[in-house]
């Protein structure tokens, strides 16, 4: 059966705590849910904001292929004409295709926030949705606070369903706008409605009570045909029904034509663009899209995955665009590490002796605080170690730094570094920018002359966490630090109770990991930890 898919990520998640689009964010946005195959894409209230308006505005440039723009507003304000409403003209100068219109169904609202009788409440609607068909616009009402509505007053919320059916709405959404409504007492209401309207039934749930695709899957098997919601569960509060989630359930769970297979493929980096474009992280465990999800760890788990995916997958990770993970850590059984490198024909460059060392090592030192899933190139090093044991660049025989300040002047930060290299020892000191700053100085005065390659490598991001934090001030902390060469990004990680030396760990490792890559130009020693790499 075809689910209509209707986006409201530009409109409803920008409500959301931490989102907002910009009109050009919106622009591409919206474009990119197009190619996705989304049927409806609701870009925003023109009547409400500058922003929206211009969006409407510019949106008329936008080649979109299959998906109807969607303007939304509500019904006419009490004291209007419906003609002379300002919000109701301003859909109608949207000049989308179709719009989306939110009345009054709980009759607690209307007596105490529009202040109106329900007959007016009525009238209201009515007007309004046969004054947007008048005018050519494909009309989904959304009936806000349904649910509430229904179980206080069920013939009341049902009249104003009539309001807008027999008025020529298109679609009637069921809204459970606060999001409280549990899956059973929803089916409840949403199945009387399915006996007594035909046509399109539409659902739009939140999440506050954490059921909201529980809510909309159910509420497809009691008859909804037009699904709501935002991709990434975007939007006010604890956010709208994933769509993302939503419509991998029902393609892949109950049979469902919505966007189609081949596109559910795209659904993954559809999630990750629009991530990046609201400059949030994509949750690692979302369902389906997450790069976790199907992320193994466990050594039981990974030794059945290595026979059979679908002992621990529920669907194949590349139906939405998304890949299976083995992770290592100190959970790993040799399975894990194993399957690692037999994925890219290392696993017989290394004696058995040399994979246990290797897993001892790995699981030590998640033990003392490191996370290999987050340091890919930590875990790298490891590897490259282990394949070629003698291999050694550089020692370093030792390293101080110290801060000094003056009154309410700029601290001064000095640092000296001395280490063994094959051509003999090598001392620097350096002025930084604070100690870690000047302890890199130092080591790239000491290596650029012998390993001058080592000038691509730049730091790109610095993280520190505390490990132990009931120790305060001498706790243990784990440096995340990610380096780029100008063709790859790597982290490495450091852990110390004191955060120089976890910084310089990580440091002086990133540095042994390009020039051992230099070294050995072997692709699939990359390939082994790509997994780690990929990512948002």
């Amino acid at each position: 059966m075809k689910i209509f898919t209707f986006d409201t990520t530009l409109r409803d998640g920008t409500q959301g705590e931490s989102v907002s689009f910009s009109a050009d964010d919106k622009l591409v946005i919206a474009q990119k849910l197009d190619e996705l195959g989304i049927d409806y894409i609701e870009g925003g209230w023109p009547g409400s904001n500058p922003k929206d308006k211009e969006f409407f505005l510019r949106a008329a440039s936008l080649e979109l292929k299959h998906a109807r723009l969607t303007a939304f507003g509500s019904t006419r304000f009490a004291k209007n004409p419906v003609y002379e409403d300002r919000n109701v003209l301003a859909l109608v100068e949207a000049g989308t295709p179709a719009v989306a219109i939110f009345g009054k169904t709980w009759d607690l609202h209307v007596k105490r926030a529009l202040g109106i009788t329900e007959e007016e409440n009525l009238k209201l609607i009515s007007e309004t949705v046969k004054y947007l068909k008048d005018h050519g616009k494909e009309v989904i009402y959304d009936a806000e606070h349904f649910f509430d509505g229904y179980f206080a007053n069920a013939d009341y919320a049902l009249q104003t369903l009539d309001a807008a059916k027999n008025a020529g709405a298109d679609v009637l959404c069921l809204c459970d706008t606060n999001g409280g409504t549990l899956t059973g007492r929803l089916v409840e209401a949403f199945a009387e409605v399915r006996k007594r309207f035909d046509g399109i039934l539409g659902i739009h749930a939140h999440n506050d009570s954490g059921v909201a695709v529980a809510n909309t899957i159910a509420a497809v098997e009691a008859g909804a045909t037009h699904v709501q919601g935002c991709m990434n569960g975007y939007g006010e509060r604890c956010g709208n029904a994933n769509l993302a989630t939503v419509i991998a359930n029902l393609e892949l769970k109950l049979g469902h034509a919505t966007i189609g297979l081949e596109k559910l493929a795209s659904l993954s980096s559809a999630c990750r663009f629009i991530a990046e474009i609201a400059n949030l992280p994509l949750h690692n465990d979302q369902p389906f899209v997450g790069k976790s999800a199907f992320a193994h760890k466990g050594g039981v788990h990974v030794s059945a995955v290595l026979k059979d995916s679908s002992t621990y997958e529920h669907v194949s990770p590349e139906a939405v665009g998304n890949r299976q993970r083995v992770l290592v850590s100190d959970l790993s059984g040799r399975g894990n590490v194993v399957y690692k490198l037999k994925q890219h024909g290392l696993a017989d460059r290394l004696s058995e002796d040399s994979r246990r060392e290797l897993l001892e090592r790995i699981k030590q030192m998640e033990f003392e605080g490191y996370e290999l899933e987050a340091a890919e190139g930590t875990f790298e090093l490891l590897v490259r170690e282990a394949l070629h044991p003698g291999l050694q660049f550089f020692a370093v025989d030792s390293y101080e730094v110290s801060t000094r300040t003056s009154g309410a002047g700029p601290s001064r930060t000095t640092a000296t570094v001395t280490l063994r290299a094959q051509d003999g020892v090598h001392s620097a000191t350096a002025d930084g920018h604070g100690p870690f700053n000047a302890l890199h100085l130092c080591l790239r005065k000491c290596l650029s002359k012998l390993y001058p390659q080592i000038a691509d490598v730049r730091l790109m991001d610095y993280k520190v966490r505390v490990l132990d934090s009931h120790q305060g001030t001498a706790a243990k902390v784990r440096v995340l630090i990610e380096w780029s060469d100008h063709r790859k990004n790597w982290t490495t990680a450091g852990v110390s109770d004191n955060v120089i030396e976890a910084s310089w760990t990580a440091l002086v490792d990133a540095i042994r990991l390009e020039l051992m890559r230099l070294t050995e130009q072997d692709q699939s020693i990359g390939k082994a930890v790509e997994d780690y790499c990929w990512g948002v």
